[in-house]
């Protein structure tokens, strides 16, 4: 079993392709589309032109501490800022009397999440459980280090126990859809995980108010590159321990990516908050319309192909917008249909797409996980070639 758990991590290591970190130079080339690399924005960003731009002075770097008034003392205050600005503006999450931890990436702030919630008193590991889809790096994240803190145990569905962390994607990576915590206990724990709650994806219909929430800036705005995340937590405690588990493994977070995710936040909530006349330049704005025109291809392809199915989503009101939208997710849960073919991301892989097949999101083989959120380049070579598999 534990075999066969690093095998599975092991694959799921990231593959290089003919189209990896760039466009495909002809339309023979392998197209990479297991990862969630968010390059569709780059568009965006570069008709921004110096808009994102800054100057960091040397001198601004020299010091491991950003706000030593502030238990998370790697915090720069004016990211904090900013973070509360976006989240005010959007709607989609509830900042007052939450405490803010930056992080590198939202893995970090997950495995510090977990490690504030697992009690170290116990001779038991805690049980770490989300539901089936889930995220395909959770088990590979707590099992990883091998923690006696702490283990993975699969899906929540089947969970059986009072002593839990209860990991709820949403809108769930792979499939879209909103979740709510599925098990309910006393002794058990949630943490939310919000990437994808952002209204280019989803309507935004109420602001989420959890104990644990935790976003990125790489699907947000964009800017994977910048490996920056943050959570919101309501307990003072739970919010120390996992400041402390992020300063006892990388010193904090760097100021260098901080001071330019400020600048870039900025940015986007300024061109809502004061636009500009007949300016288009809206980040939210323009992923949803990208997303809109890709989902349309897509389901045309699958149309087309006759051997695939896609999920149906339903259309709400979004908040953000005051119109009502449709859920956009930024990766397309994809079904192979056609008799004799068990397992969809090998078949795909033999036509060269490369995706992320169901088994390592405890699903069914059938099913592989496509990301929406590429170059147009790459994903129009997708669905052209998509379009002609029968």
């Amino acid at each position: 079993m534990e075999q066969n758990k690093e095998n599975m991590a092991a694959k799921q290591e990231t593959v290089v392709s003919n189209t990896s970190g760039k466009p495909p130079a002809s339309k023979d080339f392998v197209i990479n589309l297991d990862v969630g690399d968010p390059t569709m924005y780059e568009s965006f960003w570069k008709g921004m032109g110096d808009q994102g731009a800054i100057t960091i002075l040397s001198s601004q770097t020299i010091s491991y501490f950003s706000d030593v008034t502030n238990f998370c003392w790697f915090l720069e205050p004016e990211f904090a800022r900013e973070i509360r600005r976006l989240h005010k503006l959007v709607g989609n999450a509830v900042t007052e009397d939450q405490h803010l931890i930056v992080g590198t990436g939202s893995s970090q702030l997950l495995q510090a999440a977990v490690y504030a919630l697992s009690p170290s008193d116990t001779p038991d590991q805690m049980n770490v459980v989300s539901v089936v889809p889930y995220y395909s790096s959770y088990a590979p994240l707590m099992d990883y280090l091998r923690s006696r803190l702490f283990r993975w145990a699969g899906d929540a569905c089947t969970f059986k126990g009072d002593a839990y962390i209860e990991l709820v994607c949403s809108p769930s990576n792979p499939d879209g859809f909103l979740r709510q915590a599925f098990l309910k206990s006393e002794g058990g724990k949630t943490i939310h995980d919000l990437a994808y709650y952002w209204p280019q994806y989803t309507p935004i219909t109420s602001p989420a108010d959890h104990d644990i929430s935790i976003f990125t800036i790489s699907k947000s705005i964009g800017h994977a590159g910048s490996r920056l995340g943050w959570a919101l937590v309501k307990d003072a405690a739970v919010a120390r321990k996992m400041t402390k588990f992020i300063e006892l493994s990388t010193i904090g977070v760097s100021k260098v990516s901080q001071i330019r995710a400020t600048k870039i936040l900025k940015v986007v909530s300024d061109s809502y908050e004061h636009p500009i006349p007949g300016n288009p330049d809206k980040l939210f704005d323009f992923g949803r319309r990208l997303l809109v025109n890709r989902w349309k291809k897509l389901r045309e392809a699958v149309k087309a192909s006759g051997i695939f199915s896609l999920p149906e989503f339903p259309s709400e009101t979004c908040k953000f917008t005051g119109e009502k939208a449709e859920t956009l997710p930024a990766f397309a849960w994809l079904k192979c249909e056609k008799e004799g073919i068990e397992d969809c991301a090998s078949f795909l892989r033999t036509h060269k797409i490369l995706t992320r097949g169901g088994s390592y999101f405890g699903a069914s083989p059938n099913y592989t996980r496509v990301s929406m959120i590429d170059r147009d380049e790459t994903f129009d070579l997708f669905t052209e070639r998509l379009s002609s598999l029968h």
